[in-house]
Parts: structure tokens; sequence; C-alpha cells
């Protein structure tokens, strides 16, 4: 009875959890081995491997992938360095501080289409954009970053989303700090950057570990942002695989081959995340 009761209890979680996550997974694992597309739904021939080939054939399949690992990577290096240094910044007491706390926090709390348009039409307009009167101030010749910089403005996006999450949980991680052992250090005449590099940052590594693994899971899944700004060009410059499923899904009607780049993409996510925690199991058992 022991045994029983408890798995009896779990099983409404875990029927929930099996119609949520495995059954739609069940479904896009059968599309991606037939022919479905939605311009003929009659039938769905048994396909094989062919919409596996025709998405890793794709012209835009390599693009997209090489923006997918450089918007993550990117956004997880700014998120993490510069939530970091908020984080140092504003762990110590000062007048307002609760104030900053709060407006550092308000961006993740934006929507993400709501923060492309922002980005968009109040600071990456070439025209009456914020960038463009300061690069008129000084004299300079304003720059359409969306056609010049495409993905660096998708970076400068959702780094600005993501940063308060990092700032977040570096600053609660930093409450934990023993302050006896930072003033024993003081005392013995441990410079700033001497606690940054044996303190400060040892003290983090758990933290930083939570961090990525989070935005590692949701950058992966970025489409908003890219949707409502660029809509995956000039060219390919800023499709990623997210971006490219949705493609093949909506615009060309192919349902094989989208389900075959979602699996693809879930694999990409599961390998991600494998490594993140055992990396976050090796800081976690220190």
């Amino acid at each position: 009875m022991k045994r029983i009761i408890p798995r009896t209890l779990l099983t409404p979680a875990v029927v929930a959890v099996s119609v949520i996550s495995v059954v739609p997974l069940l479904i896009t694992l059968f599309y991606s081995f037939v022919r479905y597309s939605m311009l003929d739904p009659s039938g769905h021939p048994f396909h094989g491997l062919a919409n596996f080939h025709f998405f890793f054939t794709d012209a835009s399949f390599l693009p997209a992938l090489q923006n997918t690992f450089t918007l993550l990577f990117s956004v997880m290096l700014i998120t993490v360095v510069l939530g970091t240094a908020l984080g140092l910044l504003i762990n110590e007491a000062f007048p307002g501080r609760a104030i900053v706390r709060v407006l550092l926090i308000s961006p993740f709390l934006v929507m993400p289409a709501v923060n492309a348009l922002m980005w968009k039409n109040m600071l990456l307009n070439p025209i009456y954009g914020l960038f463009a009167q300061i690069s008129i101030f000084f004299g300079a010749t304003p720059v359409d970053w969306l056609s010049a910089h495409p993905l660096f403005s998708i970076i400068m996006m959702v780094s600005w989303q993501w940063l308060p999450f990092a700032c977040l949980i570096f600053m609660t991680a930093l409450q934990s700090m023993d302050r006896e052992q930072l003033e024993a250090a003081r005392m013995d005449g441990a410079t700033y950057l001497q606690q940054l590099r044996y303190l400060y940052i040892p003290h983090l590594g758990r933290a930083v570990s939570v961090v990525l693994m989070i935005e590692m899971i949701f950058l992966l899944s970025i489409f908003a942002e890219i949707f409502t700004t660029t809509g995956g060009g000039p060219g390919f410059d800023t499709t990623t695989i997210t971006f490219m499923i949705y493609q093949q899904a909506l615009l060309s009607y192919d349902v094989g081959a989208a389900s075959a780049g979602a699996l693809f993409a879930v694999l990409i996510a599961n390998i991600a995340a494998f490594f993140l925690m055992r990396v976050i199991g090796k800081n976690l058992s220190k």
C-alpha cells in the first residue's frame, strides 16, 4: 500500500503531462514520416526520410543553424556578463535601490512582440528612432539597423529582455554570500578585483549555470522578435531553425517537412539540456 497510494496520487499528473507533451510529440513524429501538405490534406502516404532530407538540404538550413547558435550564445554571453555587473553594482545599499531594482526587472515583463515593436519603431527606426536622433545630434549618418545589421539588432532586443532575468538571479545569489568572509577579506587587504575573482565569481557559479540552462531552453524558440521586425530577412540573415519551421508549415504548407524540423529542434534542445544539467550537477555537488 505504501507504493500503491503514492503512485495512484501521481497518476493524474502523469496523465496530464502525457496529454500535454507526449501526445503532440508522437503526432509530430508521425507527420515527419508521411507526406502531408495542407494544400492536399486528403491523404497521408508514408514518405520515409524524405521530409528530413528536404528540410536538411533546404537552402536556408545552414544559415538558420548558424544564426540560431549565434543568437543563442551571444544573448547568453551578454546577459551573464552584464547581469553579473549589474548585480554587483546594485548589491550594495544606496538611496533608491528598491526603485532601481524594480526598473531593472520590468523589461522581463514586457511581451516579446511588444518588445520587438518598441525596438523597431522607437529605437532602431532610421528616421525618428532614438539611435537615429543621437547620430544626427553628433553629426553622423543614421544607420538602418534592421537592414544593415539585422541579426545584431535581434540580439540587442532579446538581450534587453532577458538581462533582467539574469540580473535577478544574480542579485538573489549575492544576497546569500557570507558577509563575515567578505569583511575578513577586506581586513586582510584584498582588493576589489581579488574579492571578485576569489569570492564573488565562485559564489555565482551555480546561479550562472541555472541562468544558462533556462535561457538556452527558451532562446532556442525565439520567434516573435524575428517575425515582427525582419521576417527572417534580409535573405536568410535572421532566419533561425524555429522561424524556418514556421516557414515550412504556414508559408509552404508542408506539415511533413515542418514536423521533421521540429524533431530536429527538440533534439538540439535535449542535447543542450543534457550537457547543462551535467554542469549544474557538478556545481551543486561542490
